[in-house]
């Protein structure tokens, strides 16, 4: 009954914290004169994948590459398929020219990479370092490449202090955060409480605990309108699950041995081909046909949830004959 109370309480805290985060983030946007891709990717995309960070490095420093790295690749496959899927069947979202040619080409890349340093069987230190210096690296070349918003026509608007705007950010960051893992320790508990493996627990109990807030924060900035917001915070959480997640928690305490050259076989033969097809599939439904603006619809949204569901329902019966 107490891990059923934490979920539910987890959940109400998490959808009110997560429109508090988005409305006060694109309202800070707009005071700095920043865009809110930019915005949706750094602050969005980056604060609500702290969960995940915090996950990840637990699991590190307890000896479970199990959790850490599927917490990571399966939050990016739920970011895709299970996020974008629900908030494009809510309303169809709108995607820039900046997102198809600048941004989803520096997810391949990374999504790439990853490839390349798991190819061996191991996360080294020297692997999860290169993970560390490429993410630094996507950060300045973003930061370096971010066009300033022009700067919006508010008069006659009246708007709130900035310390209220900076104070809604933070709290709402921190209450995102706290409720998030609220909801992954309580659905831990019952998923352990049934006898579900770590792998899978990582890939979906987890996964999708710690993508709550992205889930909750890209449906309030559909609410808000802020298209640039909920596909930057999508693509945003997934550079940082894959280069710094991973990274941190290689770094803390390298995924190698026999317990995790197994996980990393079982990754390479299942989850990250569906992480890179998904990414793929996101490209192509960020396409821009002639004669409109490109936008992922609401039948595109309904594919990424059927294959979602699919997904799981593969962990699912892979665990049952194990």
């Amino acid at each position: 009954m107490l891990l059923l109370a934490g979920l539910a309480i987890g959940i109400a805290f998490l959808v009110w914290s997560a429109d508090l985060f988005v409305g006060n983030s694109a309202s800070l946007a707009r005071r700095l004169g920043l865009p809110p891709l930019l915005v949706g990717m750094f602050v969005i995309g980056f604060g609500t994948s702290l969960p995940e960070m915090m996950v990840s490095l637990i699991s590190a420093l307890e000896g479970n590459p199990s959790i850490a790295l599927g917490n990571a690749y399966g939050s990016n496959i739920a970011n895709i398929w299970l996020i974008l899927g629900v908030t494009a069947l809510l309303s169809p979202i709108t995607v820039a020219d900046t997102v198809r040619r600048r941004d989803l080409p520096v997810l391949f890349f990374v999504t790439a990479l990853a490839g390349v340093l798991l190819a061996n069987g191991v996360i080294s230190r020297l692997d999860a370092l290169l993970m560390l210096v490429a993410f630094v690296a996507v950060c300045i070349w973003n930061m370096t490449h971010g066009a300033v918003m022009p700067e919006a026509d508010d008069k006659g608007v009246k708007q709130a202090p900035l310390w209220k705007m900076l104070l809604g950010v933070v709290a709402g960051l921190v209450i995102v955060v706290a409720s998030s893992r609220l909801l992954v320790v309580s659905a831990v508990g019952l998923a352990k409480a049934v006898g579900v493996p770590d792998l899978v627990v990582g890939l979906t109990v987890v996964a999708i605990g710690t993508s709550l807030p992205e889930l909750a924060s890209s449906i309030a900035a559909i609410s808000r309108q802020e298209h640039d917001m909920a596909l930057g915070n999508v693509i945003g959480s997934n550079l940082f699950n894959t280069l710094f997640v991973v990274g941190i928690a290689g770094v803390t305490r390298p995924i190698d041995g026999e317990g995790g050259a197994l996980v990393i076989k079982d990754v390479l033969h299942r989850d990250y081909p569906t992480m890179a097809l998904a990414t793929f599939l996101l490209a192509v439904a960020c396409r821009k046909p002639r004669g409109r603006a490109a936008r992922i619809d609401r039948w595109e949204g309904g594919l990424f949830l059927v294959l979602y569901i699919a997904y799981v329902a593969l962990l699912a019966k892979e665990a049952l004959a194990r």
